[in-house]
């Protein structure tokens, strides 16, 4: 979703005959209503603000000088969210080669780290209700991984069996907060009990730089699938820039300054409150 919406907003520049000034503010109206139509994804808001963030300051240029700046943009995000799971699955791999792992929906982020990586056995719920635990069992015994689908309410329950609890993140906020997959929270409660880590593989484009008390109000429909996790249920949010405990993130995105600007555009109240 988060590739198609910056495809859009490349589409609308190159599209464009006005001035720059006007086509800069069509394209910031139109990166807002994409990262408001998925408030729940924090990916769309991360690749559409740092494609607005690149384009804030060119009033300046001629048109043609800055569709070559938003094409190169979105050709980085592009080309940056391509590396970037394999560098997560990288250094993923001491939790995983040889572990017993639990994961929760069917991440694309996790998926690229058991290509790299040999789990013993990976456990998946069914995550309903897309019930997309199905396809993700199905692709890793396609590919040779040994992979049990488990009933959501019995999830809890084997947390135990697993070394690592593994999930993806729709939006990692600043504070460690997470939104996932609705029934993400038993699942972290009870390896928090069993003393099983939970790690949360994201790419550093779904870092938002807001507390998870400021999260944007999800969609209707959205509100059936994400719930946020707090962030004293995660041990640790592995990045392409490393490891880091919910407690660093701050850190982490006041050193990559298109998250704040980038979301100040497409969400300015809620960057500002």
């Amino acid at each position: 979703m988060a590739r198609q919406a910056v495809e859009a907003l490349t589409e609308l520049v190159e599209g464009h005959e006005g001035s720059c000034e006007n086509l800069l503010d069509e394209l910031r109206q139109a990166g807002r209503r994409l990262a408001a139509a998925r408030p729940g994804v924090g990916a769309i808001a991360g690749t559409v603000g740092r494609l607005l963030a690149s384009s804030r300051y060119e009033s300046h240029l001629e048109p043609d000088a800055l569709r070559q700046v938003v094409s190169e943009e979105a050709q980085a995000l592009t080309e940056g969210r391509i590396r970037a799971p394999a560098s997560i699955a990288i250094q993923l791999r001491e939790r995983i080669d040889g572990a017993t792992v639990l994961t929760h929906s069917n991440s694309a982020t996790v998926r690229e780290a058991f290509s790299h990586d040999e789990p013993a056995k990976v456990l998946c719920t069914v995550s309903s209700p897309v019930e997309e635990g199905r396809t993700l069992v199905a692709e890793l015994a396609e590919a040779g991984i040994d992979a049990e689908l488990v009933d959501d309410e019995d999830a809890p329950g084997r947390v135990s069996e697993a070394d690592v609890v593994l999930l993806g993140a729709d939006t990692v906020f600043r504070d460690g907060t997470i939104c996932n997959k609705i029934g993400t929270i038993p699942l972290a409660r009870a390896a928090r009990d069993a003393e099983v880590p939970v790690v949360v593989a994201a790419e550093l484009i779904k870092l938002a730089p807001v507390p998870g008390a400021l999260a944007p109000d999800l969609a209707d429909f959205e509100r059936e699938l994400f719930e946020l996790i707090p962030a004293d249920l995660i041990t640790e949010v592995v990045t392409e820039e490393g490891a880091f405990a919910p407690d660093d993130l701050a850190s982490l995105v006041e050193r990559v300054p298109f998250l704040r600007e980038g979301y100040e555009l497409v969400a300015p109240l809620a960057a500002n409150r």
